[in-house]
């Protein structure tokens, strides 16, 4: 079974590189989800193996529900120690940037990452990587997650015998939550392999799916119930739906981040849907709305991102974002639907 992904002069590379850094920073993307938290801890982890000190920053908070994961109180978020993260970017020799492949995937953040003087390496799964002037460029959109590339280039590397279950924990986390719990971009074979090697570690998965699929407030199943029951609209002749989620709802449900994660994915439970569009109105900043797509088989719900929400991603997974009002967004997801009618109906 193939699991190594490097080349033989990117392994070099990649070990010339970490050898000879002592200021080591990750960092992962704006909104950072499962994938980029569980892959920059687990990266992270493997860097302490070897003798170094790395930092973690990530834009802005991770959700509620991933605090679990061991050492994530050491994450250093730009939104409120803008001047300490931008201090660490400056005086690093090496950047690791973890699934994303745009600097603009770290927004308020992309200023400092840009204008840092390390050395950069990008590891990510994402389709069409634009990020210049990189040391050394992982690019593999083919991978379920950033977390399993972290795996695969650990193994190639020889670290992988060396690691405990705070290694393993966050890495099958990223790989669990940025494929719906194995349900969509997981049917490699390479993936059950990999995670029969971390199950060697000691990590309980089923604790770690209910920590992460389980760990909701009342709160927040009211708000999903609610979402499901007044505000999903389905198009039953295209296969579609969508529902909207206002600042005010959000504000009468107590919503923190995390509580909608996955729920875009429900409406595909209805049989015969292939696209279900999330659009949630941002809790503080004016005229921007934060869009997920979900679709199933090769139904491209990274299209519909790209065409309609300024957004990309996966096949059945994607994203993206509207600088309008949340009832513009309706029109824009109508939209969205009746211009892939005939490929819905097909």
């Amino acid at each position: 079974m193939q699991i190594n992904i490097l080349s033989e002069s990117e392994a070099a590379t990649l070990r010339e590189l970490i050898a000879a850094s002592e200021r080591i920073v990750i960092c992962g993307h704006k909104s950072p989800d499962g994938d980029a938290i569980g892959s920059s801890l687990g990266w992270a982890a493997y860097l302490r193996s070897l003798g170094k000190s790395p930092d973690i920053v990530m834009p802005d908070a991770m959700p509620d529900f991933l605090h679990w994961l061991p050492n994530s109180e050491k994450v250093v978020r730009h939104d409120k120690r803008t001047a300490e993260v931008s201090r660490m970017l400056q005086q690093a020799d090496l950047l690791f940037c973890l699934d994303f492949n745009d600097p603009g995937r770290v927004e308020d953040m992309q200023a400092d990452v840009v204008a840092s003087p390390a050395r950069k390496v990008m590891i990510d799964h994402h389709l069409d990587p634009n990020f210049p002037d990189t040391a050394l460029a992982v690019s593999h959109p083919e991978m379920s997650s950033t977390s399993e590339m972290v795996f695969r280039v650990v193994w190639q590397l020889g670290g992988f015998e060396g690691l405990d279950r705070q290694w393993a924990a966050p890495i099958y986390c990223g790989m669990m939550t940025d494929t719906g719990g194995f349900t969509y971009n997981s049917t490699n074979p390479e993936i059950y392999f990999i995670i029969s090697q971390l199950l060697t570690k000691g990590i309980d998965k089923d604790k770690i799916y209910r920590n992460v699929f389980n760990n909701y407030s009342s709160w927040a199943v009211r708000l999903r119930g609610y979402m499901m029951c007044q505000k999903l609209n389905v198009f039953e002749d295209l296969h579609a739906s969508y529902y909207a989620m206002t600042r005010t709802e959000l504000r009468d449900f107590h919503f923190i981040r995390g509580d909608a994660e996955g729920l875009v994915n429900e409406p595909l439970r209805i049989k015969g849907l292939k696209l279900s569009i999330s659009l949630r109105e941002d809790t503080e900043r004016d005229n921007l709305v934060l869009v997920s797509v979900r679709s199933v088989d090769d139904f491209p719900a990274n299209e519909v991102a790209a065409r309609f929400f300024n957004g990309g991603g996966h096949v059945n997974a994607a994203g993206g974002k509207l600088h309008c009002s949340i009832s513009e967004a309706e029109q824009v997801a109508r939209k969205a639907i009746r211009a892939f009618a005939d490929r819905l109906k097909a």
